[in-house]
């Protein structure tokens, strides 16, 4: 049995690459910069379902992610979690929050207007962050 992306993170990201435990995706929506990780491991519903190591391998990743975001983009807040009630697998959000963007102060899930990133926007913003994330040696872009 082999990994497969659920079709709603197939439909809502681009590919930025991976690092050793996730996938790293980038959502489409335009609200604000907000990257996605997936464990590439099959039938994990919840962070309880990895192994200890797996999780401990997870926080590494979000803490890339989360200083990369962090340097790029000065956000007021960065918001991370995992929710997936509508995405059954798991994957973990880690959001570039700002007190301008839309949703602000409330979550973000749920309460942007749901405009994508035009495809050159959204290239540029798969450029910018391959490069930053690429500093890492863990992240490896595809």
């Amino acid at each position: 049995m082999s990994f497969a992306l659920h079709p709603k993170l197939q439909q809502d990201t681009t590919l930025l690459g991976e690092f050793p435990l996730c996938l790293a995706l980038l959502i489409k929506d335009d609200a604000v910069p907000w990257i996605v990780l997936v464990p590439k491991l099959e039938h994990i519903k919840e962070l309880h379902h990895l192994t200890v190591r797996q999780q401990q391998q997870l926080l590494t990743e979000v803490q890339t992610v989360s200083q990369t975001l962090e340097a790029i983009f000065q956000p007021d807040k960065l918001n991370i979690g995992a929710l997936g009630n509508l995405v059954p697998q798991f994957h973990f959000h880690v959001v570039a929050r700002f007190n301008s963007d839309t949703a602000w102060p409330g979550p973000i899930w749920g309460n942007t207007q749901g405009r994508q990133r035009d495809d050159e926007s959204q290239s540029d913003m798969v450029d910018k962050l391959t490069h930053a994330l690429s500093r890492s040696n863990q992240f490896r872009a595809i």
